[in-house]
């Protein structure tokens, strides 16, 4: 259970949340947040899998890498 940067970026965006409204959801920090979206650092494991975690719960949907693109998000449809 993977989670890129760029997924994360995306999948808030498809939600319309800040970092700070993902940092609530998450109980992590915003700058934690802020550091793994800018790839200036790598989150613990367990705040990635809580990252991914509360954004699926929101409806991201997302999709692995296979040979032909990159992983990508999607919304839930509702």
């Amino acid at each position: 259970m993977s989670l890129t940067l760029e997924q994360c970026r995306a999948g808030r965006a498809l939600l319309n949340w800040s970092q700070p409204n993902l940092a609530e959801a998450t109980g992590l920090t915003r700058e934690t947040i802020a550091n793994f979206e800018t790839g200036a650092h790598t989150p613990h494991p367990n705040n990635r899998a809580a990252l991914r975690a509360a954004l699926e719960n929101a409806g991201v949907i997302f999709i692995d890498e296979d040979d032909t693109a990159g992983p990508g998000v999607r919304l839930r449809k509702t």
